[in-house]
C-alpha cells in the first residue's frame, strides 16, 4: 500500500487522477509492465478501481440499483442476492432499496466501497477512503484492505487519517509547489 500525504493543494488527487487515467501528466507516460496505462492493449484499466471524493454513483437510486448499474458497466455479472450480501458485510443490510439522497455521508461512503467487495481490480486507487465512515466502517474497510494486500492486491491512497498498523504502509509525501 502507497499512502500520497501532504497537505492540502499539494497535488495528491491529482497524481491518483493521473494514475487512474482520468487527466493526463503534463509529461511522460504513466506505464503498467511494458505498456503505457492509455495504450489499448494495456490491461490496466481492467485491473483497477478508483474511489474518489465524488463517490461515482446517482443518488436517486437505491444502493442496489447503483451497484448493479457500476457491475453492468464493468461488464461483470453479479445477482443482486451477491450484492444484498456485500450491503450486509457493510451493515446496510435493509438499506438495498433506500435512495442513496437518504442516507448519510457514512453510508454513501459504505455504498460506493462496496465496489471493493464486489470487483476483483488488482489496483485499488482511493482517494481519501476513511473521509465520512464511523470506527465500525473504518475497521471494516482496513480489514478489507489488508486481506486485499495479503492476496497480493495493490492500494495507492491518499489519506489524512492514519490505518492501522497490520497494513504494511508506504509514504510518498508531496510538497506543495
Amino acid at each position: 500500500m502507497l499512502v500520497i500525504a501532504g497537505p492540502n493543494g499539494a497535488g495528491k488527487t491529482s497524481l491518483l487522477r493521473i494514475l487512474a487515467g482520468l487527466s493526463s501528466p503534463e509529461a511522460g507516460e504513466i506505464h503498467w509492465g511494458t505498456k503505457a496505462i492509455d495504450d489499448d492493449e494495456s490491461d490496466y484499466k481492467s485491473a483497477l478501481i478508483y474511489i474518489g471524493h465524488k463517490l461515482g454513483f446517482s443518488i436517486n437510486l437505491t444502493a442496489l440499483e447503483n451497484l448493479r448499474f457500476w457491475m453492468q458497466q464493468r461488464e461483470q455479472p453479479v445477482n443482486d442476492d451477491v450484492i444484498i450480501d456485500v450491503l450486509d458485510d457493510l451493515a446496510l443490510v435493509g438499506m438495498e432499496d433506500v435512495l442513496v439522497r437518504q442516507m448519510s455521508a457514512g453510508q454513501q461512503r459504505r455504498v460506493a466501497l462496496a465496489r471493493l467487495w464486489l470487483t476483483p481490480a488488482k489496483i485499488w486507487i482511493l482517494d481519501e477512503p476513511l473521509t465520512a465512515l464511523d470506527k465500525f466502517g473504518i475497521k471494516l474497510l482496513q480489514a478489507r484492505m489488508l486481506a486485499h494486500i495479503k492476496r497480493g492486491g495493490m492500494i495507492i491512497s491518499t489519506s489524512h487519517q492514519q490505518f492501522a498498523e497490520d497494513i504494511p504502509v508506504r509514504v510518498l509525501e508531496l510538497e506543495p509547489s
